[in-house]
């Protein structure tokens, strides 16, 4: 399937989150081509009346002035200088990026500025904007987390299908961490039955230590309305013995407690063989008259 494009400008580049570790993120994109059969967006989608079946991932916004409203936002006397997540609603670095660039204007805008952030994504092509991101490290704490469920063949295949192969998202962290840039592997999200074996987690987690991760993360599912109906068409097709199992631990969105827990306890018992790699980190540079740049 391939995608159109629609080019829709924005009036502001930043959106603030509620619920989440951080409070502002950019996302230069609407719709992802990734399609992956339990990405939380598709709940978006849906609430927007917008498709979020098999017809997600078709038509892709392009925010075409992301990185001039970015430079607006920052240069606002409102602006503390916080944490901005870049990736949190579509993959930064789909191929659309390819084309339109926007995530790199949008790294230089925030290196401009001094502005802290963080950047999530399976897109491989980030090893293009190494150099913005160095420089960006060099003015304010920059990180990049890759997403990495498994490294199962036909886990990956079926569950992401547009996506790159597990080991080509290795070997940009890998250049990342080289680069001195502070990479994690995010174990996310981790789908019961399918990716929370020990040995599936184990292999990831010793790919992640090869490749010079700094640190791992994981997050359990989720299925909200609009995602949830998505998957569960999926898991019957794919892995209908999974089915009944997936009915009586998501009568709700999340996961119980309990269930969640029991995740969390697998991952840790396998992020305790995790030793980071040796890494150098990119030394920062003076910051005198860094905002006269926006």
């Amino acid at each position: 399937m391939l995608p159109g494009y629609r080019i829709e400008p924005c009036r502001t580049a930043l959106s603030r989150v509620k619920g989440m570790p951080f409070e502002w993120s950019l996302n230069p994109y609407t719709g992802c081509v990734h399609r992956c059969t339990f990405c939380y967006v598709r709940g978006f989608e849906r609430r927007a009346d917008r498709p979020s079946g098999e017809e997600y991932g078709a038509s892709i916004r392009v925010k075409t002035n992301i990185a001039a409203a970015l430079r607006a936002d920052l240069r606002r006397p409102s602006w503390l200088g916080e944490k901005v997540v870049m990736g949190t609603a579509t993959d930064i670095y789909q191929p659309a990026e390819g084309t339109f660039r926007l995530t790199r204007a949008c790294i230089e805008v925030m290196s401009a500025a001094a502005n802290p952030f963080e950047m999530i994504t399976r897109g491989p092509l980030i090893v293009r904007d190494i150099d913005v991101l160095q420089a960006a490290a060099r003015r304010a704490p920059v990180s990049v987390s890759v997403s990495i469920p498994t490294l199962d063949d036909r886990v990956w295949r079926t569950t992401e299908p547009g996506t790159a192969p597990p080991r080509q998202r290795l070997r940009a962290v890998r250049a990342l961490s080289e680069a001195g840039i502070s990479v994690a592997v995010a174990i996310a999200p981790v789908l019961p039955g399918l990716t929370d074996d020990p040995a599936g987690m184990a292999a990831v987690v010793a790919a992640a230590r090869e490749a010079g991760a700094r640190r791992l993360w994981c997050r359990p599912l989720n299925l909200r309305d609009g995602t949830r109906e998505h998957f569960m068409r999926s898991l019957e097709r794919d892995w209908p013995e999974l089915l009944p199992q997936y009915r009586l631990l998501f009568t709700k969105p999340y996961l119980s407690p309990a269930d969640e827990t029991e995740i969390e306890r697998k991952f840790k018992e396998q992020e305790k063989c995790f030793v980071p790699s040796a890494f150098e980190p990119i030394e920062p540079e003076a910051r005198d008259e860094q905002l006269s740049l926006l």
